[in-house]
């Protein structure tokens, strides 16, 4: 490894066992932001769930991410990238959020991302419920909008919920709306859910955003999918959001609204990994409540799945300039 990056690499687990000490992501070196100024990649836990209107408790998500990320390994065994070797990446912590004034929390959350930006950091973000993915856009997207590639039941697309304009259901409404997101740079990728009216995709398909269903994935197959999300977002900066409940529900019963005939975690690694070369500038990993999990099942397909995530990241940061 080379000594940019040995200050930043993982324990040993030859020296201490992966059940000891304080779980931070993969078991990464821990850096407060304000210390963060070498750091490529930050692992950042955004521990909000206010926004939920069903079960809550992702939350915890953060805490059950990093728990079950102890066991994973430092190289990815299918695309051989080795994140510790090509990035200096650490956890930089959890988001401070205010445990019951949401405005206020979106604040707090917005103005750490901005200085999440200001470091040029790309970060790994672990939810929270999908409202997160609005303030860690505000924060991040300074001028000109960018691409997203979403995994979703939901469009997460809504104007309102009960009067509330800013919630996990309308994230990427807001988004669009705010100049943060390029909708004609945008594809969501399983949506498969009951709907509450039958115009419910008409305003993200209006503004240009590509919609996936999981009907359209089994059509296309899995392979012109990746091909068509590729060539969406192009060679632009580019945000990756990934709700667990994009999987099938018998991959993430800890979920606030879990969905059934979504696809597989072997389809997920397998999109994952064929979006190598993009230029993200961070993505996030939402919807994990730890408590209405069975047996850790969620948090360890999201921590899975995170380092996916992390693998494209490193190779960003390596590839474009922050």
């Amino acid at each position: 490894m080379s000594e940019i990056y040995k200050d930043f690499a993982p324990l040993d687990s030859s020296k201490t066992p992966r059940f000891a000490e304080v779980a931070t992501f993969m078991r990464t070196r821990s850096i407060p932001i304000d210390q963060a100024g070498v750091v490529d990649v930050g692992i950042v836990g955004v521990p909000f769930d206010l926004g939920t209107n069903f079960r809550p408790g992702s939350r915890f998500g953060p805490a059950g991410i990093r728990e079950a990320s102890r066991i994973i390994r430092s190289v990815n065994g299918h695309t051989y990238v080795a994140p510790f070797e090509i990035a200096r990446i650490a956890d930089l912590g959890d988001t401070p959020v205010h445990t019951v004034l949401f405005d206020e929390s979106i604040q707090i959350i917005t103005e750490y991302f901005r200085a999440v930006r200001e470091n040029s950091i790309r970060p790994l973000s672990l939810g929270g419920d999908h409202t997160i993915s609005l303030p860690i856009l505000r924060g991040l997207v300074q001028s000109d909008p960018v691409g997203m590639i979403q995994f979703d039941a939901h469009t997460d697309t809504h104007d309102s919920a009960r009067g509330s304009k800013i919630n996990h259901g309308t994230p990427f409404r807001r988004a669009v709306e705010e100049g943060l997101l390029d909708p004609k740079r945008v594809v969501q990728i399983g949506l498969r859910s009951t709907i509450s009216a039958q115009n419910e995709y008409d305003w993200a398909r209006s503004v240009g955003m590509t919609l996936i269903t999981m009907d359209d994935y089994e059509s296309m197959g899995r392979t012109a999918v990746i091909e068509e999300a590729r060539r969406i977002v192009g060679n632009g900066r580019t945000y990756l959001s990934f709700d667990i409940d994009g999987l099938d529900a018998v991959y993430c019963p800890g979920t606030g609204v879990p969905e059934p005939g979504g696809f597989s975690m072997r389809d997920a690694l397998v999109m994952l990994r064929g979006l190598r070369g993009i230029n993200f500038i961070g993505g996030d990993i939402c919807e994990v409540s730890p408590y209405l999990d069975a047996a850790g099942i969620t948090s360890m397909h999201a921590a899975n799945l995170s380092f996916e995530l992390l693998c494209l990241l490193a190779e960003a940061s390596r590839d474009y300039a922050a």
